[in-house]
């Protein structure tokens, strides 16, 4: 507050209570410029503490004084608060925690020195904004100045040493706590997802991933407006990040938790506006991630009238290359379950298919996933194909034109984290051409990416597939159906694997 004579009222109280160690003049006048009868000594700067000179307060608070009187070089204390240091500021953080409306100021002041990215003590700021977040949660712009200052904290090179995993989780669990109390807070949602976007995904986030997930769903389906676009592509941009990155029991939750049915809002949204832009794209690529080997997703896709928007994002959208691949990557996914093909397996879809095996879109990628779902379609036999209006040999001959048309050293824009669906497709004799396609699909993976791609065809038991093709073609029986370019992508996966083993070999030996 604000005291008549200040200078006296100091002065006087200090000099009766002679025993004094710990004084607070924050928010006051009472250390204004001025003198009160006595010649003013060069020691000390402030007044009415010329009678501390000889004997230093331990503390003296002068965080907000109307005067700025922290500023001041000759200060009678031997700790200060104040907002003229970081020091002064992280003093203040840390003796102030329980006054909320003092801290918002303060965590304000601390954002300020984040912002020119000149803290020198990131340790201590870290555990003062964390202290004030724990203890306000429901005090909205700490949470909201606190998590603005996080995000600084966290891209800094400087901390990571100190991040360690107790304290990332420490990290995490507050920063969620803040948003999930002011989930409906624009400010507070863009500071989170920033803040995030910082974390190593997934190993930083598993032990609250469930939290997490929960989160950027709720801000993807309600911070649409115009001016929360940005947040609502972080948000998406987050969990899609998340998806491609997790186990299946993950995936699970992810679909568990309203994922595919968002999905599938936002992309109705954008087909009503007739907008195709990196939210959609995303919002199918999220899709393709969570369906990977996941029946239960693909189910809820399907349910979801998924198949019915990816003919209309096609027909509206037929040169978003980016699109597509995504599109036909997640139809993939759905293709692999069998129990869940028949749906497929329709005039309107089997024509899409086909038509795309000659697409030249995004290098081989459309043409590939095309051909994969067709494959898979196909190896349930010839009884389980029940449209007449295609023929099935007329399409099968179409995806053996379109592979033989593909580089073996074609780069990919795919990441596989099993090829057991794959593998499932080596031994479908009855169909060679659905052997053509998984051969083909692992000897370029296995040539364009040997160590990444090598061990896993070994580990799953796609080379004991592969030898068996290989020992097949040998045989004198003349009902002997394997086709001579199977034998070849075959024989080059076998080059491949005998290739990288030698590599590692020499590597260990050198």
């Amino acid at each position: 507050g604000r005291f008549k004579e200040p200078l006296v009222f100091l002065e006087t109280m200090v000099e009766s209570l002679p025993q004094l160690t710990s004084l607070d003049l924050s928010g006051t006048n009472l250390s204004s410029l001025g003198v009160s009868g006595k010649k003013p000594s060069p020691l000390c700067d402030i007044a009415g503490l010329q009678s501390r000179v000889n004997t230093p307060l331990n503390f003296l608070g002068l965080y907000k004084t109307l005067d700025e009187a922290s500023s001041r070089l000759h200060i009678p204390a031997r700790t200060v608060t104040g907002d003229m240091s970081e020091e002064q500021i992280l003093l203040a953080g840390q003796l102030y925690v329980e006054r909320s409306t003092v801290l918002e100021n303060v965590l304000n002041d601390l954002f300020q020195i984040f912002r020119t990215e000149s803290c020198q003590n990131l340790k201590l700021a870290l555990e003062v904004l964390l202290n004030a977040m724990e203890r306000h949660t429901k005090e909205k712009h700490i949470q909201i100045s606190g998590s603005a200052s996080l995000y600084y904290i966290m891209k800094s090179d400087d901390i990571k040493p100190d991040l360690n995993v107790k304290v990332k989780r420490k990290i995490l669990s507050i920063l969620l706590n803040g948003m999930f109390t002011h989930k409906s807070d624009p400010t507070m949602m863009r500071n989170g997802c920033l803040t995030l976007c910082h974390f190593q995904m997934p190993q930083d986030i598993l032990f609250d991933y469930e939290r997490l997930v929960q989160i950027l769903l709720h801000i993807v389906s309600e911070h649409t407006a115009e001016e929360n676009n940005f947040m609502q592509r972080m948000s998406i941009f987050l969990l899609n990040t998340l998806a491609c990155q997790v186990e299946g029991e993950q995936r699970e939750l992810v679909g568990g938790l309203g994922a595919i049915e968002k999905m599938l809002l936002i992309i109705k949204d954008k087909l009503h506006v007739g907008i195709c832009d990196d939210v959609m794209e995303t919002a199918w690529s999220t899709m393709w991630n969570v369906t990977d080997e996941t029946p239960s997703n693909c189910l809820r896709f399907l349910n979801g009238d998924g198949m019915n928007l990816f003919l209309k994002c096609k027909e509206r959208f037929p040169l978003k290359h980016d699109l597509l691949r995504n599109m036909l990557g997640l139809l993939g996914n759905v293709a692999e379950v069998p129990h869940l093909r028949h749906h497929l397996m329709t005039s309107e879809f089997v024509d899409e298919f086909s038509f795309l095996l000659d697409s030249k879109s995004d290098g081989i990628e459309v043409s590939y996933n095309a051909a994969g779902v067709l494959a898979h379609m196909a190896s349930d036999g010839e009884a389980a194909w029940t449209i007449d209006d295609h023929e099935r040999e007329f399409v099968l001959n179409r995806m053996v034109r379109a592979i033989n048309r593909w580089q073996i050293d074609s780069k990919r824009n795919i990441n596989y984290r099993s090829f057991e669906p794959i593998i499932r497709l080596l031994p479908v004799s009855h169909t060679p051409e659905c052997q053509l396609w998984a051969v083909w699909a692992i000897a370029n993976l296995t040539k364009v990416s040997p160590g990444k791609y090598c061990s896993l065809v070994v580990e799953e038991g796609g080379l004991r597939a592969v030898d068996a093709i290989l020992a097949s073609s040998q045989e004198p029986d003349p009902c002997n159906q394997t086709r001579t370019d199977v034998v070849h992508f075959a024989q080059q996966v076998r080059n491949n694997v005998n290739n990288w083993r030698q590599s590692q070999l020499e590597g260990l030996e050198g």
